[in-house]
């Protein structure tokens, strides 16, 4: 709604995000001084100054003297998941997303997606986000969606490296496997093996694990791709599911997600063919891959459109 809020800027979260990508925000998890941090991270004196200055009056940095270090509430929010305010480093992902907004002159004009920043601390920070993002409402979909089975089934889990939904899945009594790309799997390989989760390293574009399977989520995928890839995708989904195994697809539906439009420009800047689809688009797509009984629901705050398979393909 068109009003004063667009004047608000995100400093707070610029300054953050700057002060990590340059190394402060580690270095100063280790007591030390304004001098030392300057040298050690070969940054300008002034600038550093400036920003501790800013980062200690935002609560983030405890000064002593010329003594500083990351302050407790700042530690807990960043480093211990214990914490009741974690987040570990989901903001970042968040950071990230408003330089890639800033590209989007430059996006109307040529039509190709924003640079990417090829830090490749970028894959943890997205990891991060959408662990974040999902821990609340994964047991809820995890519960809706096995609810009325009787005996341990299988699901597939299509770019679910962040184990959120894997893990309520097996916590449900489900056996799982994930499929997503090899950084992704390298990243997180240690804890699909505590968590009993078979973490596969693979594109889902190129081909998916044989199976068969009684369910293959996918959450928050389909916004990455246009119709062609979407509807091969389901295709593929349909031939490694059993007759009458079910399709489940969490997203952002245009036209009844009041979001799902400024999200469309999001995978405008982001993808190469990627937005946010409607009810019909995604109803049209899985007919032509086999399934059937197509429905739109909402648990837990999240958008879940499920569909059965039918027995012919």
């Amino acid at each position: 709604m068109p009003d004063d809020k667009i004047m608000v800027l995100p400093q707070e979260l610029l300054i953050l995000g700057a002060a990590v990508k340059t190394g402060m925000i580690e270095a100063l998890r280790q007591e030390t001084t304004y001098t030392a941090l300057t040298k050690s991270l070969n940054l300008d004196s002034r600038a550093v100054w400036v920003v501790l200055e800013a980062l200690a009056d935002l609560g983030y940095v405890t000064k002593q003297g010329e003594m500083v270090t990351l302050s407790e509430e700042a530690h807990k929010m960043i480093y211990d998941s214990k914490a009741p305010n974690y987040v570990g480093f989901a903001f970042m992902h968040r950071y990230n997303m408003i330089r890639s907004w800033a590209h989007l002159p430059e996006v109307l004009d040529n039509g190709q997606p924003a640079p990417r920043d090829p830090d490749p601390e970028n894959t943890r920070y997205f990891m991060e986000a959408m662990r974040h993002g999902a821990v609340k409402s994964a047991p809820a979909v995890a519960e809706f969606l096995l609810k009325d089975t009787v005996e341990e089934i299988n699901v597939l889990d299509i770019g679910g490296g962040p184990l959120i939904y894997g893990t309520a899945f097996r916590a449900q009594g489900a056996k799982v496997t994930v499929l997503d790309l090899p950084p992704v799997v390298q990243l997180m390989q240690e804890k699909a093996a505590l968590a009993d989760i078979t973490l596969i390293p693979g594109d889902f574009n190129q081909g998916l694990p044989s199976g068969p399977f009684d369910l293959v989520y996918l959450g928050n995928v389909c916004h990455i791709f246009g119709e062609t890839e979407n509807k091969e995708l389901f295709r593929k989904a349909s031939r490694v599911l059993l007759p009458g195994g079910r399709i489940a697809i969490v997203d952002m539906i245009r036209g009844t997600n009041p979001f799902a439009a400024v999200f469309g420009v999001n995978m405008l800047l982001n993808t190469a063919s990627g937005g946010t689809w409607t009810l019909q688009q995604y109803t049209d797509w899985l007919t032509s891959a086999n399934f059937q009984d197509i429905t739109l629901q909402e648990i837990a705050g999240r958008q879940i459109i499920t569909a059965v398979r039918t027995d012919a393909f």
